[in-house]
C-alpha cells in the first residue's frame, strides 16, 4: 500500500495540513500512523465525513490533544492565549512570545529582558490549571475543585512562602476588589457553599448562568489572591461541561471586563456583552480548527 504525507493528503482533500494532522491525532483516519514526527496516511484513505465531524466537540478535541501532546492544535493555542491574557489582566509583564516559549520550550527565550520570577511560575502553573480543568470538566463543580485550582495556580510563588497565605485555602484577611468590599473572611465558606449549591441545582445551565456565577464568585473574592484567574478558569470548565463556547477575555478588553463586574448589579449588559465578545474571539479559532459548536440560546 502506498502512503502519503499529511501535506500531500491535504492537497488531495482540499483542506489544511493542520486539519489532516488533527484528523490523524484523533483517530479519524484509518491506517494512519506516525513515522517519527510525520503522519503517514494510506493513499486511498477517506476524508472524515461530516457525521464524524459533528462529534468533534471542543471538549473531545482538547482531551485528545492534551493526552497525545499534539502541537499546533486548539489545545496548544488555548493554553497560550488563555494563560497570557488571564495573567496579563492581573498584571503579569510576560509577553505573548515569552508565554509561548514557556509552554513550548520551558524557557523564556534567549533574548528576554529581566522578568519577575512569579510571572514565570504562575504562567507554568496556569498551564497545569488548564489541564486540570480539561480533565475534570464533566464533574460537578465543588469547593474542593476550586481550592485545588487555587493551589495549582499559586503553589511555588512568593505568596506560598508567607505563613498566613495558605495556597488552596480561603483568605485569612479581608480584602476588596476595585475599591469594593468583598465577603468577610469568616463568611466565605458559608457563602461559597450557598453559591455552589444554588448553581448545581440548575437543571439547564446557560452562558448567562455561568457569567452570573462568575460575578458572584468575584464578589465573594474567596482567596487572598488569584481570584480573577481562578474565576475565569471556572467559567472555562463549565463551558466545556455544557458544550458552550468558552469565554476568552483578552487583555485588550480588560477595562470593559472590570466595568462589567463593577456595574453588574445595576446593569448586567456590560459584563454579558464583554463575555459574548470573548466567545466571538474564540469562535474564530474553533472555525479555523473545524470544531463544531452550538450558538447560545
Amino acid at each position: 500500500m502506498k502512503y502519503l504525507t499529511s501535506k500531500e493528503i491535504a492537497i488531495k482533500w482540499n483542506t489544511s495540513e493542520r486539519s489532516v494532522r488533527n484528523y490523524c491525532a484523533t483517530n479519524r483516519v484509518n491506517g494512519a500512523y506516525l513515522e517519527g514526527k510525520t503522519w503517514m496516511i494510506p493513499e486511498d484513505a477517506a476524508k472524515p465525513t461530516r457525521k464524524n465531524g459533528a462529534k468533534r466537540t471542543l471538549y473531545n478535541v482538547l482531551t485528545s490533544e492534551m493526552k497525545n501532546k499534539i502541537k499546533g492544535g486548539i489545545y496548544h493555542r488555548l493554553q497560550i492565549d488563555m494563560t497570557y491574557n488571564s495573567n496579563h489582566i492581573e498584571g503579569s509583564t510576560l509577553t505573548i512570545d515569552q508565554t509561548r516559549f514557556i509552554f513550548e520550550t520551558k524557557t523564556i527565550g534567549k533574548n528576554s529582558d529581566n522578568v519577575n520570577i512569579d510571572d514565570v511560575i504562575e504562567t507554568k502553573n496556569h498551564f497545569r490549571c488548564i489541564d486540570y480543568v480539561i480533565s475534570n470538566a464533566k464533574n460537578k463543580l465543588s469547593e474542593s475543585f476550586i481550592k485545588e485550582l487555587h493551589y495549582l495556580l499559586k503553589n511555588g510563588t512568593s505568596d506560598s512562602y508567607i505563613d498566613w497565605f495558605k495556597v488552596g485555602e480561603y483568605k485569612a484577611y479581608d480584602n476588596e476588589v476595585g475599591g469594593n468590599k468583598t465577603t468577610k473572611k469568616e463568611d466565605v465558606s458559608k457563602e461559597m457553599k450557598l453559591l455552589i449549591d444554588s448553581y448545581n441545582k440548575k437543571e439547564v445551565v446557560t452562558i448567562n448562568d455561568i457569567i452570573d456565577f462568575h460575578y458572584k464568585f468575584e464578589s465573594i473574592h474567596p482567596f487572598q489572591d488569584g481570584n480573577g484567574r481562578v474565576g475565569r478558569l471556572i467559567m472555562f470548565k463549565e463551558c466545556l461541561k455544557y458544550d458552550i463556547v468558552p469565554i476568552l477575555i483578552t487583555d485588550e478588553y480588560k477595562y470593559f471586563y472590570y466595568r462589567g463586574l463593577k456595574e453588574y448589579n445595576d446593569e448586567k449588559g456590560y459584563l454579558i456583552d464583554t463575555c459574548l465578545n470573548g466567545q466571538d474571539i474564540l469562535k474564530k479559532q474553533l472555525d479555523y480548527f473545524e470544531i463544531v459548536y452550538k450558538e447560545n440560546k
